[in-house]
């Protein structure tokens, strides 16, 4: 995989990836306001949402954060690049984990007690959902035989087939990585966050326009690792990897609008216990084979 090829798929990605986040929180409102019995808003009311932000001053306390979110977002979209051009599952996952490290540093740059405790709480999340993405990573090197994302179009069967225990156990993290309920413990889009908004208290205008356009192309990037557990053969198989993302996708929005959020200790406990059966018998297993 030349420079060249992943440099411009990270564009493309920066460009397209937002736009079909943001089609997808649309949706994800008005499924969530059915399943509530209320109409829900338009579908673009996310863009408008961001749009709004973006003709706003930016009020920061220090201006610090916005350096570090637009360092998030141009990891981000490099860690997408990378995968949807077919390179190294590893290496996005690692540079998409540098991102949100990027994301943390920001809400501790504004010294705010709540954008702290929110910052405090985002390091569980990732100290819960990382070992179970690189586990998921070593998973598929061992089903496909390469890092590289290309390789699963060689295979004459989906890698779900031989690593569907590490891809259930991925799907119980995704829920940590979309932001859903019970795990949506940092930063939530809902009125009943306890922490004002959490870690982006403090950010607002541009800085918090950043923020909504990371997260949408974020969910493209792990709606795109789902995917890649299903296709095999050929590029005609990626119909069958989307149809897997979105039932996923809509798989999370039924649990957060099912369960209650849970306490920061469960969370980890739950999510290390799941990638220790999960991933390590998988592996265990291939290694075995």
């Amino acid at each position: 995989m030349s420079l060249i090829s992943i440099l411009i798929s990270t564009v493309l990605f920066a460009l397209i990836a937002p736009a079909l986040g943001c089609l997808l929180a649309g949706l994800d409102r008005i499924v969530s306001a059915r399943m509530q019995g209320r109409v829900g808003p338009p579908l673009l009311q996310p863009y408008y949402d961001v749009r709004k932000l973006l003709m706003k001053s930016d009020v920061s306390v220090g201006g610090a954060d916005g350096v570090y979110v637009t360092c998030a977002c141009v990891f981000t979209a490099f860690a997408g690049g990378i995968f949807f051009s077919g390179g190294n599952l590893l290496m996005s996952s690692f540079i998409v984990t540098l991102a949100g490290i990027f994301f943390i540093v920001a809400a501790y740059s504004s010294r705010s007690p709540f954008a702290e405790v929110g910052a405090a709480r985002e390091t569980l999340q990732v100290m819960a959902y990382e070992p179970m993405v690189i586990l998921m990573t070593v998973a598929f090197y061992l089903a496909v035989g390469s890092f590289n994302a290309s390789a699963a179009f060689d295979l004459d069967a989906p890698a779900f087939t031989r690593i569907w225990l590490v891809f259930l156990g991925f799907l119980f993290i995704l829920t940590i990585k979309l932001r859903k309920s019970p795990f949506d413990l940092s930063y939530s889009h809902h009125a009943h966050q306890e922490l004002v908004k959490g870690i982006t208290t403090e950010m607002s205008g541009p800085t918090l326009a950043k923020v909504e356009l990371m997260h949408w192309a974020e969910n493209i990037l792990f709606l795109g690792w789902v995917g890649i557990f299903f296709v095999w053969g050929g590029p005609a198989t990626i119909a069958v990897g989307i149809a897997a993302a979105l039932l996923a996708w809509f798989f999370e929005i039924w649990i957060d609008n099912n369960f209650a959020r849970v306490k920061w200790q469960l969370m980890l406990k739950s999510a290390w216990a799941v990638t220790l059966v999960a991933g390590g018998l998988n592996i265990a297993w291939l290694m075995f084979l």
